[in-house]
């Protein structure tokens, strides 16, 4: 069913939009990026080690595609994120929305291993003033590894401290058909070191005792031209 309205409200989105943005003109932007330890939903998929990350993205008026590839250990074969995304981003009556889908496929997973899932997103967010609230749900109906359905439920505060600098925080929910549910949040600011040039710190922990799961600080180099 939340596969099902995920699909209807796109199809919405991109029905009003589409007559209106038929002739913009493509951009794209890329980026490049080196981080301590890349984590994901409060887990770590480097093994707490550093990864080189990178990734190029194209719109067109209110549609927006890209891909976006990160290095892991999982502790095995495994040595490579790639994930493909695309969908609609429109504003109205102060909010702004985002619908799209995105594919994660990991390189040099072994047989077997159905590292590979596909989720929905539906997110809304709001200015006011310097302060931005937002929330999201994602919804997969075949997620990584041995769960099947599963959904992730976020919602997210920014606050703009100057041009340059932003302190944000997210507090998320992961439910899991097979795997134990559980909570993550984070924490952090992120620097305008020059116009092309940021650099984000960011304080991670979730609910989960583990050497993956457990508080850490990250920090995250990039470059976007």
């Amino acid at each position: 069913m939340r596969v099902a309205l995920a699909c209807v409200s796109l199809l919405a989105l991109t029905m009003g939009a589409g007559a209106a943005n038929a002739q913009v003109e493509p951009e794209v932007a890329f980026n490049i990026g080196v981080t301590s330890d890349y984590v994901f939903r409060g887990f770590s998929q480097t093994d707490t080690s550093p990864a080189v990350q990178g990734g190029a993205d194209l719109t067109a008026g209110v549609f927006y595609a890209g891909a976006w590839a990160s290095q892991v250990d999982f502790g095995d074969d495994t040595d490579g994120e790639l994930d493909i995304y695309g969908g609609v981003a429109v504003s109205s009556g102060g909010f702004d929305f985002n619908v799209g889908v995105i594919a994660y496929h990991y390189i040099g997973a072994p047989n077997g291993a159905d590292y590979d899932n596909v989720e929905f997103k539906a997110a809304v967010s709001r200015g006011f003033g310097p302060v931005t609230a937002g929330a999201a749900i994602y919804y997969s109906p075949d997620f990584f590894g041995a769960d099947e359905q599963a959904s992730y439920v976020e919602g997210n505060l920014g606050y703009a401290l100057r041009d340059n600098v932003n302190l944000t925080g997210a507090y998320g929910k992961q439910y899991l058909d097979v795997g134990d549910d559980y909570s993550t949040w984070n924490v952090g600011v992120k620097f305008g070191v020059t116009e092309k040039i940021s650099l984000d710190l960011r304080y991670w922990d979730t609910d989960v005792d583990g050497d993956l799961s457990d508080d850490r600080l990250v920090a995250t180099l990039g470059v976007g031209f």
